[in-house]
């Protein structure tokens, strides 16, 4: 028997005893991450040195292919064709591949010859770290602070991109002194940066400039003294059903998946309609697509802190492991990542992603009739709702992630920051001593926490009842009263609708006017003649104040706007390009919309992005209590009237 007839018959055999928990866009398993290295590495691309796996992934199927898979009523619906897109490093190449995993085979494998790198890989972190410490520099640095070297933690940082002719992977090197203090981010070692080049795995430059009074290590612990077994939990019911990836809940069922870049990625939602017995689609993806975390120091050893996480490393390899009765309730249930390590195998995460039923103590709604004769009508609904969780701890900060599914339709997406200041050591311990510009907080002796941002941007592929949609402002105008005979009023706002024709009309500065954002469906109105649609409720209108020629901006150039709407595409995800590590800002969305591709009535993608301007408090430190952010999708007309009752 041929090896690829082998492939296949192991393939059917692994897809047939799972059909029925099935789904297009499950992501790649254990089983299945392992297979794509074992086709690599028999392939020529094996027999080179040093290959590295840097992204590995489900290559999407059409959406076409897939909404029809779902809509088929078929009871034995064929499974569509799994494929990965890889992406390794070897040679000092970049090399983008399909593997077909039926046939076992490499279906495509060409180089990569644009700007940026694709995410580092855990392994290269590790040795980077290491590097410092065996180097007769550093060691010299460290003793003539009177430190101990064994007492040191180095961490990697990537650097991005300055006007230079990039020609090599490469990270600046920061380190800390843990001495007394489990808080390794409290105490930087100031005034030193060390250049590796991840290529060869070498320093490449040492600077020693100047140095500070370390921080003290008292006062730094930021371990709870709270029992998990004390935290008061929602109820032991489970309150939905999951199986495989499916989540079944209410009046909702939807898709969630575990993605090594993007980290939870919800799929498929659809929602009941009681009123009209039809199940409608309302989200066909969604996910965060980049960070931009600027720190607004410009000095040497700071200014190249300009992070974009997602596709420098990635939110799903920064997942953290759930914490029961911490991170989640009792009553959630837990669903375990997977993704390939540096040399291509198969790594588990457990606990990567928590659903669970909350019951929060919110009104849903209420009312109290005192019009009735003798008698006062109360009436309401508790607020209950279903969460999916992920906490992404990216170097010092955690991000806690939800998506949060309402029986009203709201889809409600939130953001928490939370975690440890990035901080450095400095001179002074009292404010009045500040003389210059240490452009952050002193938030305890000698350590000033730096001003930064955070910018979260979210792919949203809205499908309102369908593929073909349209983006509307609702405009509130200020119109005067003409007919003074019948008011005495003088003037009054109006809705002044505008749908976007091409994706220019499209980019939106939230707060300058007052506005509904929705997306619509042309095609499909109410009863009464109102185009169903959703609208985005947003977050605080946060934009970069970042100069529009300052080489960070450059590269996320998006986060000028929060709203975008662009033109559905298959390979149009990642906000700041998929090559995010050293970009040019010459790939991701602000140079697809700059195409001005027509939007009206077509498949569309809302972009969102969630701002924070942070600047530090005392009481950040030495751990940051929860700062919220989100957003909420919200049915505008979608239901003849409340879905409630």
């Amino acid at each position: 028997m041929t090896m690829p007839l082998l492939f296949v018959l192991a393939f059917l055999l692994q897809c047939c005893s799972s059909l029925s928990l099935y789904h297009p866009l499950d992501p790649l398993t254990l089983d299945e991450i392992n297979q794509i290295k074992n086709i690599v590495d028999k392939s020529k691309l094996g027999s080179l040195p040093n290959l590295t796996y840097h992204f590995v992934d489900l290559e999407e199927p059409d959406k076409k292919d897939v909404l029809n898979w779902l809509s088929s009523e078929k009871q034995n619906k064929n499974v569509l064709s799994r494929q990965a897109k890889v992406v390794v490093r070897v040679g000092g190449e970049t090399r983008e591949l399909v593997v077909d995993l039926a046939s076992g085979s490499i279906k495509s494998n060409h180089v990569y010859r644009g700007h940026g790198y694709p995410p580092f890989t855990f392994n290269e972190f590790l040795l980077a770290s290491r590097l410092p410490l065996q180097y007769p520099k550093f060691k010299n640095s460290i003793l003539k602070r009177g430190l101990n070297l064994s007492e040191v933690s180095c961490i990697p940082l990537t650097i991005g991109w300055y006007g230079e002719k990039v020609t090599t992977r490469a990270v600046r090197v920061t380190c800390y002194y843990r001495g007394g203090s489990v808080n390794v981010y409290a105490r930087p070692i100031e005034g030193i940066s060390i250049f590796v080049d991840v290529e060869s795995m070498q320093i490449t430059m040492y600077m020693d400039r100047f140095r500070v009074p370390l921080p003290k290590a008292e006062g730094t612990d930021f371990r709870s003294n709270q029992n998990a077994d004390s935290v008061t939990c929602n109820l032991a019911e489970k309150g939905f059903k999951i199986e495989g990836n499916n989540v079944n809940w209410d009046n909702w069922k939807f898709h969630v998946g575990f993605d090594p870049r993007a980290g939870v990625i919800i799929s498929t939602a659809s929602i009941f309609d009681s009123k009209t017995e039809k199940t409608r689609q309302v989200l066909y993806r969604g996910h965060v697509s980049e960070t931009f975390v600027p720190y607004m120091d410009p000095e040497n050893e700071w200014y190249f802190r300009t992070f974009m996480d997602i596709g420098e490393f990635g939110f799903g390899r920064s997942a953290s492991s759930l914490q029961p009765l911490i991170d989640c309730p009792e009553n959630a249930v837990y669903l375990d990542g997977y993704w390939a390590g540096a040399d291509g195998q198969a790594q588990q995460m457990q606990r990567v992603i928590c659903i669970f039923e909350r019951h929060s103590g919110d009104i849903a709604w209420r009312h109290a009739e005192i019009n009735n004769p003798g008698k006062v009508i109360r009436s309401g609904q508790t607020e209950k709702s279903l969460v999916v969780r992920m906490v992404a701890t990216v170097g010092n900060y955690d991000y806690v992630l939800d998506w949060e599914f309402k029986k009203s339709g709201t889809i409600k997406v939130g953001v928490d920051l939370t975690g440890i200041l990035l901080m450095k050591g400095s001179p002074y311990t009292n404010n009045h001593q500040i003389t210059t510009n240490v452009y952050g907080t002193l938030v305890a002796d000698n350590t000033v926490a730096v001003n930064h941002d955070h910018f979260l941007t979210y792919y949203l592929d809205l499908d309102v009842d369908g593929s073909a949609n349209s983006f509307v402002k609702a405009k509130l105008q200020t119109a005067r009263v003409t007919d003074f005979n019948a008011s005495p009023r003088k003037s009054y706002w109006e809705v002044v609708r505008e749908t976007a024709k091409t994706e220019a009309d499209a980019r939106v500065r939230l707060g300058l006017e007052p506005a509904d954002l929705l997306v619509v469906n042309p095609n499909k109105k109410t009863k009464l003649g109102n185009q169903v649609g959703y609208r985005l409720l947003p977050g605080q209108p946060v934009t970069s104040l970042l100069a529009d020629d300052d080489y960070p901006q450059i590269r996320a150039a998006y986060t000028k706007y929060q709203v975008w709407v662009t033109a559905y595409n298959k390979s149009e995800r990642w906000a700041g390009g998929f090559y995010a590590d050293r970009s040019h800002g010459d790939d991701g969305l602000a140079v697809w919309s700059q195409r001005n591709r027509r939007i009206e009535n077509k498949d569309i993608v809302l972009w969102y992005t969630v701002g924070f301007h942070h600047i530090p408090y005392q009481e950040d430190f030495p751990v940051m209590p929860s700062f919220h952010g989100g957003f909420e999708l919200r049915p505008a007309n979608f239901f003849e009237s409340n879905p409630l009752l």
